[in-house]
């Protein structure tokens, strides 16, 4: 069983930056997908950015391409979201998710096993 907490969100000017962090529980971190997904007001959720341990692979959304990047400490089993140039549209309930690596990353919010309670970004135009 894993175990998901996520910290770091808040409020912010546009053009700001925020890091998220994800601490998890369980054994085996590094054989686990880490994700981060996201979901505003009315919205479905959505896909932010994934990565794999084992390969080194990480995908990210058009949308936060060049501004977020995510990474991960396995000493710690802790994955973060560093967001940069932040826009009124990131605002969003941000959400850690995690999966077995197995196949191919994920970007499908179902397929993930493992979800934290989220933490809410809000950025202010």
């Amino acid at each position: 069983q894993v175990q998901l907490v996520e910290s770091g969100g808040g409020l912010v000017q546009a053009g700001g930056s925020l890091r998220l962090s994800c601490a998890a529980s369980g054994r085996s971190f590094s054989n686990y997908d880490m994700g981060w997904f996201r979901q505003a007001p009315g919205k479905e959720r959505e896909f932010v950015t994934a990565h794999r341990w084992t390969t080194s692979s990480t995908y990210y959304a058009d949308s936060v391409k060049g501004r977020f990047t995510i990474s991960r400490d396995n000493a710690k089993k802790t994955v973060y979201l560093q967001m940069n140039s932040l826009k009124p549209e990131d605002t969003a309930v941000y959400y850690c998710a995690s999966r077995f690596s197995l196949g191919v990353i994920s970007t499908t919010s179902s397929l993930y096993n493992y979800w934290g309670q989220g933490t809410q970004v809000t950025v202010s135009s």
